[in-house]
């Protein structure tokens, strides 16, 4: 189900051992491919401002409801869902359209999708946008590990592995609720709070700030959780360890042309010296929050294609 008349209908194709929900536009523009990876917890539509300028440029654009969302598969096991299943998957998409490489474009966690693509799969990659999430260092400890040890173990990266369907629970029997919460723009600065930040939005029953998306997009994103639950997307964090010993054995350096989008309003903060690890990269901010291509379609739309065409 998707609400915006623009927005294409969507096909499965199977791909690496599972379905991907897969939707598609300017298949006229062939050759010229440009794959849009989602973030937590989004959906393909999240994508939906992008579509029409992209085809218009001249790409075929071909946007995946990754592993764990939509009418895409969700495998069971934890393990399904580390960094060589979630790369794996984008790399048969290419292999079924008969592509060698892509521009890959990713928000949020499909921004580490997208770096991981980068390292893992580099002959694939042509050029990344990636927005939000800069490139992650892999430092001394595993991620969750570090999480913890700085950050806490309510932190919800810590909490989601060291808890495992706690949260899910909760988000499961909130998830309008905690998707409203979410989706917001222009919140108002709150002190540190106590517990874990997902449970909290979940149960919180005032919405701050204004509404990022209408009732009718979010609808989109209410009912794709309804139908899996939040497990197999919190699956992803759960591997977040598991990844850090995967990408031990690759080079950290990401050689492709990059541009990076930060939203000057986002939590995440940027990394001060991406430059040693992606060296062909042009960073730009927005004035925006983290739904940065859903609050500010127009300038970011304007800013990839200005990129993409130089």
């Amino acid at each position: 189900m998707t609400n915006n008349k623009n927005f294409p209908t969507s096909k499965l194709i199977s791909v690496n051992g599972v379905e991907l929900e897969v939707f598609e536009a300017g298949q006229e523009n062939k050759g010229g491919p440009i794959i849009l990876c989602h973030g937590w917890p989004e959906h393909a539509y999240s994508w939906r401002y992008q579509v029409a300028p992209l085809v218009e440029a001249g790409y075929h654009v071909i946007i995946p409801n990754q592993r764990g969302y939509g009418n895409s598969s969700c495998p069971e096991e934890v393990t399904q869902y580390d960094i060589e299943h979630l790369t794996g998957d984008l790399v048969a998409l290419l292999d079924y359209y008969g592509y060698k490489n892509a521009v890959f474009m990713g928000h949020d966690w499909g921004a580490s999708v997208v770096w991981s693509m980068a390292l893992l799969h580099p002959e694939r990659v042509k050029k990344m946008v990636n927005l939000c999430l800069p490139y992650q260092v892999r430092g001394e400890k595993p991620w969750i590990d570090f999480m913890e040890e700085f950050l806490g173990e309510d932190y919800y990266f810590v909490h989601f592995n060291k808890q495992p369907g706690v949260a899910d629970a909760i988000l499961n029997a909130n998830t309008s609720q905690f998707l409203n919460n979410l989706y917001r723009k222009n919140v108002p600065a709150q002190g540190p709070s106590e517990g874990m930040e997902m449970i909290n939005l979940a149960n919180a029953t005032v919405a701050l700030g204004e509404p990022v998306m209408s009732d009718d997009d979010l609808s989109v994103y209410i009912s794709g959780f309804k139908q899996n639950g939040f497990t197999p997307s919190i699956n992803w964090y759960r591997n977040l360890n598991r990844n850090w010993h995967l990408l031990g054995e690759v080079s950290p350096i990401v050689h492709q042309k990059t541009l990076m989008v930060y939203g000057e309003k986002d939590v995440i903060p940027p990394l001060p010296n991406i430059k040693d690890f992606v060296p062909n990269i042009d960073v730009k901010t927005l004035d925006t929050g983290h739904w940065i291509q859903e609050e500010r379609p127009e300038e970011l739309n304007q800013m990839i294609l200005q990129w993409l065409e130089k």
